[in-house]
């Protein structure tokens, strides 16, 4: 088998960032949304009474003495398809898109959760980091991918608020992609 680097994004394929944020707003505003709700990226505050993007993103920075981001849970199996893939010899390469205000959350959230991983990066443009493989839900980040990493496998974790992209392959699960990997280390 080939060791490869597996470029993996958090929020929306690793934490679920949905139900995290989802769960704190019914509690602060007594609302009743569920996760179902979102069904678009980039349109979150217009679940809420939040007027912008801004507003939604100013209260989800302060929770509690640490950001929203802190305190998300994982989804079913995601952080033990990254164990299995580390323990396959794959580098499991962090690739996620954060606020300055979240920062140090994400590394103390990587932390608790004990996400096999010795590389982090917070970052825009995530097609810049070499993979072999990247894992991820951003409709955006999925067709920069396509656009400036077309030589690699690039897979969309199918979320609600994604829809399919000629060129990149659909994961409905972890253990879709812990097959998926497994086959492509084989192979080459």
């Amino acid at each position: 088998m080939t060791s490869l680097r597996l470029g993996i994004d958090l929020d929306g394929v690793v934490a679920d960032f949905v139900a995290g944020w989802i769960s704190r707003y019914n509690q602060e505003f007594e609302a009743d949304l569920t996760p179902s709700s979102v069904t678009t990226w980039d349109g979150l505050h217009t679940l809420t009474h939040f007027r912008n993007k801004d507003e939604f993103w100013r209260w989800a920075s302060d929770h509690g003495g640490g950001s929203v981001f802190r305190h998300l849970e994982t989804y079913d199996g995601a952080t033990q398809a990254l164990h299995e893939l580390a323990m396959q010899g794959h580098q499991v390469v962090i690739l996620t898109l954060k606020p300055d205000w979240a920062v140090h959350d994400t590394f103390a959230w990587i932390g608790d959760h004990r996400i096999p991983t010795r590389e982090v990066h917070i970052i825009s443009e995530k097609w810049q980091v070499p993979c072999d493989i990247y894992l991820d839900d951003s409709p955006d980040q999925l067709a920069r991918y396509l656009e400036h990493r077309p030589d690699r496998l690039i897979c969309r974790f199918v979320r609600p608020w994604n829809d399919p992209i000629e060129g990149v392959l659909d994961v409905q699960s972890w253990a879709d992609f812990v097959e998926l990997t497994t086959t492509r280390s084989r192979a080459h």
